[in-house]
């Protein structure tokens, strides 16, 4: 029987229209089908009707049947929801495409313009579950037969827009290529509609074309008329893509993908990859799909130092620019990178060619992303309306590293549809733009984790994509300016706007006042203003003790001096309080410094402002528990002595093994638990000299004058923010995260900190071990593996009749409070067993009950049979899903824990896709830590360079504040004013940054975590009559850090639940 493309040219022409990989063929095959049907391209939903009805064999329906299920939704009303809609979308990217496939089943008639005329992007895009499932439902597998097989969840930009393309050529979409959208021609005469400016010349069918809606998706660089673009900047951030060629050897199929590793989780890595081939990165990304792709975040300094930049410039064009890049040395950088990666298994790396036949590979600049303030606008003239939306890049520049960018993308595409359906039915101008801008307010809060979870009904409508859905967010009156009317000249409506120039009145006599209220009651204390009234301390010591009662009685200040009383309330108030002092205890008595403590007070102000002023109730605030803005830092600042001193218990010779650093025992519940009072027989000291904060206004390191705004004070000395990084990689330094030798008296991150006595080389997990203050630390010696293990006699619980307590440096009112300390352990927490002569079983049953270090939450046989059951009845299970079984490439190690798994759980006979099952969970852990690595990493950064821009905004204010002190406080308060506002947003930055950094450390435990469980199996594999003396030990020293390191995220974990929890009384409603 002959073939159907042997008896019917339209078949073959359909069959090469299916298979074809460049843009040119695609375009000449679908004109050569259009011919042999006798069609005329671009003529809409009829067009679409028309060829479906001419092709009715086997392998066109299974298409057909995809594509009538989309446009059969409801939403789309048959394709007559926009039918007398004409529409122009500018740009063919996958969200310029996605977007007229959309309208194109509204009903519309979709005229796209594209500039190239080629498709040429090797560059691979992450995909989230929602859109591999939109693309499989738009006939992806058909157009591309490799599309998301296995456990793969990527596609090259070129293969998206390829299968895009068919799709919308399919639907009746009129495409031109090699034509550029300069602008809008208004209508010049009522009666007449908008047309579009082209260049080079516009094309006949376009000549009289006009449209009432245009779609702009021509990427970050061209934003229509009219809108108004934000720059969010970070720090300098250069990233580099390259592709190889891939040439689908054995070889090369069995070389594992890198969804994403980051160094704020994972600094081994990048350590040693520094010290093979002196290449310092911040992250790396591998995706193999038709080419090797790798993109990388490089540090400016690396890329100099190995001569890829000629030479440093500020500007990042000039920086960046062709004549500044050598090609050579760029080349060398990303296959040294590339081959360490991947442990050279790749072979020898050949670059792909771009549209110019250059190598693929290009350095880039992300400091800045770019966000238009709205998504739409609406413009009219002679009665003729337009209506505008934004997709793609030029809505939201994408983070890269995230891999937001198809899907919000997607999002955005769905979302701007919508909007043209909603006025195509009538709706008024305004409704449509704030329902539009309603939407456009969650699009930057999306994940995989907050949408539906059922991918299967997303669609167009908004509802079945976002659960929690508000279209009423943005009301019409707030979109007015969205609205031009063009036959005018445009009204400037002062009352939409929100004047920033002026400072909010009454600050300053807030803060006066709520001081006041707080002071109120105290003997001795009258607080008549910010300055003089706070010279002899007691004012500031009733300001601690009504925030944090039993700290020192009132009536004990009796015997301490000024200096005294105000060293002790800066100190407890940056220890118990979580904040840290801007000036120094001599300068509040002196009143040297009256902007230097109005700034400490407001801090204390916009942190405890909702605390009721009854001084009488000493545990109000205590039982109410501290706000979130301080919490987090009040954690770090504890974190970071407690490091401190079990390192000089270290350095001391102790053996602090199984020992919980002690000083910050009530750092397991800051907000909760009430600290025991001192003897009031010793009235506490004021911190020796050398730790006194602010000796004076000069930088410790630097030795430059510090304005306000700029000080950072950290081991009781004030450092310029920039100036306060490590010495070894000038990394940024933070709370509970640096630490200083006492050798050479330098600041390091703990990945550089020198280890006194121990051997510098494999310190993979350096100090981490001993970072977080838990009940039971088993504090282990930093080093490689094979490194002495404490003795088994060694008590987990801290002996209070030990007197190696005695050796930690502490001020008097610190042994005061540790000698009346219960160290005994609470009987409802057990300490962690001993190491078990024997830690197989252990281990076992911690890795096969949690299966936590890849990804895969615990889960019962049953629970696995279900998610394979799940896979067999889903369509992905379809013959055309077969390539599904290609070969995931696995070490060793786990592919042996993956097997014995399986085997144990019965799974491997019944349902052969448990590999695949578990392996696409890992990927999906391991994307979602990256991503969540990099939002983290960006936001600090962005802070970062928000606080420059801060402070040098308040050292002007400062400086005209001092210049002015001779004139009136009337004349004086609008500055001051001003000055207070930034004060009051650099202090809610830091306690952002605070809560992002206990991020960091909970990514730097989920990773070690991972490790160890990773080392922990090699070991489980091995038969135990084979293990040598020193496997046995090193696999109980594995166990013991493993032990050690989730005893810290349960701390972690207890210290966020308890804030939570300490929250609750606060909320309304929440009481009784």
């Amino acid at each position: 029987m002959a073939s159907p493309t042997a008896t019917n040219p339209a078949h073959a022409h359909f069959e090469s229209f299916l298979q074809a990989q460049l843009c040119q063929d695609v375009l000449s095959s679908f004109q050569g089908l259009c011919e042999a049907l006798g069609l005329e391209p671009g003529g809409g939903l009829p067009q679409y009707h028309k060829i479906k009805a001419q092709l009715n064999y086997w392998s066109a329906k299974s298409l057909w049947a995809k594509l009538d299920k989309r446009a059969g939704q409801p939403v789309y009303q048959q394709g007559r929801a926009c039918a007398h809609t004409k529409c122009l979308v500018v740009g063919a990217g996958p969200c310029g495409l996605r977007a007229a496939v959309e309208l194109a089943l509204l009903g519309a008639r979709v005229v796209l313009v594209e500039k190239r005329t080629k498709f040429s992007r090797h560059n691979v895009l992450h995909l989230w579950p929602f859109t591999i499932h939109d693309l499989r439902a738009l006939g992806a597998k058909k157009f591309y037969g490799r599309f998301c097989t296995g456990t793969l969840d990527h596609i090259s930009i070129r293969q998206l827009q390829l299968l895009l393309l068919k799709v919308a050529l399919l639907l009746g979409v009129e495409i031109h290529w090699g034509v550029t959208f300069t602008g809008l021609q208004p209508p010049p005469k009522k009666g007449s509609g908008w047309r579009a400016q082209l260049q080079p010349s516009r094309p006949a069918q376009l000549a009289d074309y006009e449209f009432d809606v245009l779609i702009s998706a021509a990427g970050g660089k061209f934003v229509p008329e009219g809108f108004t673009v934000r720059e969010m900047r970070g720090k300098l951030a250069i990233g580099i893509t390259v592709n190889f060629v891939n040439g689908r050897t054995v070889e090369e199929t069995q070389v594992p993908e890198i969804s994403g590793v980051a160094r704020i989780y994972n600094q081994s890595f990048f350590q040693s990859l520094l010290k093979a081939t002196g290449i310092d990165l911040e992250n790396i990304v591998y995706y193999k799909d038709d080419t090797h792709y790798f993109v990388m975040t490089a540090k400016k300094q690396c890329l100099l130092r190995l001569g890829v930049l000629r030479q440093d410039w500020p500007e990042t064009d000039r920086l960046l620019g062709s004549a500044n890049v050598v090609p050579e040395a760029l080349q060398r950088f990303v296959r040294a990178a590339a081959d360490f990666a991947t442990h050279g298994k790749l072979g020898k790396l050949e670059f792909a060619r771009d549209a110019h036949g250059r190598p693929d590979i290009s350095a880039f600049d992300f400091t800045s992303m770019m966000r238009a303030e709205s998504s739409a606008r609406v413009q009219e003239k002679h009665g003729a309306r337009l209506l505008l939306g934004l997709v793609g890049d030029c809505l939201v520049e994408p983070f890269w590293p995230l891999g937001t960018g198809v899907a919000r993308g997607f999002l955005a595409a769905f979302d701007a549809a919508w909007m043209v359906k909603r006025w195509a039915e009538g709706a008024g101008p305004l409704e449509v733009l704030a329902e539009r801008e309603s939407l456009y307010q969650l699009l930057s809060q999306t994940s995989p984790e907050n949408m539906h979870r059922n991918v299967a009904q997303y669609g167009l409508d908004p509802a079945t994509r976002y659960p929690t859905l508000n279209l009423r967010a943005v009301t019409p009156n707030q979109v007015r300016d969205l609205y031009d009317v063009v036959a005018k000249e445009p009204v400037r409506r002062n009352s939409d706007k929100i004047d920033g120039g002026k400072p909010a009145t009454g600050t300053q006599e807030e803060l006066l006042r709520w001081c006041q209220e707080q002071t109120a009651g105290y003997p001795g204390v009258r607080v008549t203003d910010l300055s003089s009234s706070w010279a002899d301390g007691r004012a500031l010591c009733a300001l601690v003790h009504r925030l944090r009662p039993g700290l020192l009685e009132p009536s004990e200040l009796q015997g301490l001096g000024a200096l005294e009383a105000t060293a002790w309330a800066l100190k407890m108030a940056e220890h118990e309080l979580g904040i840290t002092p801007v000036l120094s205890a001599k300068a509040v008595v002196a009143g040297s410094d009256p902007l230097g403590l109005i700034a400490y007070l407001s801090h204390f102000h916009s942190i405890f402002k909702n605390v009721p002023p009854n001084p009488g109730v000493l545990e109000g605030p205590t039982s109410q528990g501290f706000p979130a803005t301080s919490s987090a830092v009040l954690f770090l600042g504890k974190l970071q002595r407690t490091l401190q001193r079990t390192r000089a218990q270290v350095e001391n010779g102790e053996d602090t093994g199984g020992k919980k650093p002690r000083l910050e025992v009530e750092a397991n519940s800051p907000s909760v638990e009430e600290p025991p009072a001192p003897d009031s027989g010793v009235p506490p000291t004021p911190p020796s000299q050398n730790q006194e904060a602010g000796a004076g206004e000069l930088c410790a390191l630097c030795g430059e004058h510090l304005y306000i705004l700029e000080r950072l004070c950290a081991e009781g000395r004030f450092f310029h923010r920039n100036c306060f990084r490590c010495h070894t990689c000038e990394a940024m330094l933070w709370q509970g995260g640096y630490g200083q030798h006492p050798e050479d008296g330098h600041f390091y991150c703990l990945q550089h900190l020198p280890q006194t006595g121990h051997k510098e080389d494999g310190t993979d997990l350096g100090p981490e071990s001993q970072d977080l203050p838990t009940p039971a630390e088993n504090s282990m010696p930093s080093g490689p593996s094979t490194s002495v293990i404490p003795q088994e006699g060694t008590s987990p619980v801290p002996d209070p009749s030990q007197p190696t307590r005695r050796l930690i440096r502490l001020s008097s009112p610190e042994r005061q409070r540790l000698s009346s300390l219960n160290l005994t352990p609470d009987p409802e927490l057990e300490p962690p067993p001993k190491p078990p002569r024997s830690c197989a079983a252990l281990a076992r049953q911690a890795l096969e009950g949690s299966f936590v270090g890849w990804g895969v939450p615990g889960q019962s046989p049953q629970v696995v049979v279900a998610m394979e059951e799940e896979e067999e009845q889903s369509p992905s299970s379809s013959d055309e899903e077969k390539e599904a079984e290609e070969t995931v490439a696995l070490d060793s190690d786990t592919e042996q824990a993956l097997l014995t798994l399986a085997k144990n759980s019965g799974t491997m006979s019944k349902y052969p896709t448990w590999r695949r099952t578990l392996m696409r969970r890992a990927r999906e852990e391991e994307m979602k830590r990256f991503c969540k690595a990099q939002a983290v990493q960006r936001r600090l950064n962005e802070i970062e360079t928000a606080l420059g821009e801060l402070e040098a905004e308040g050292t002007k204010v400062e400086l005209a504040l001092r210049s002015h002190s001779a004139l009136l406080e009337q004349q004086k308060s609008p500055w001051l004013e001003q000055w207070l506002q930034l004060v009051q947003k650099k202090n809610s930055l830091l306690a952002e940054e605070a809560e992002l950094m206990l991020t960091v450390k909970e990514l730097n435990l989920q990773e070690q975590q991972l490790q160890l469980d990773q080392e922990l199996r090699g070991y489980m594999n091995q038969e135990g009559t084979l293990k040598t003396p020193a496997d046995r030990q090193a696999e109980d020293q594995l166990l013991k850090k493993l032990v050690d390191v989730v005893n810290q995220r349960d701390e972690l974990i207890r210290f966020q639940e308890e804030r939570r929890l300490s929250e609750l009384p606060s909320k309304p409603g929440a009481q009784g």
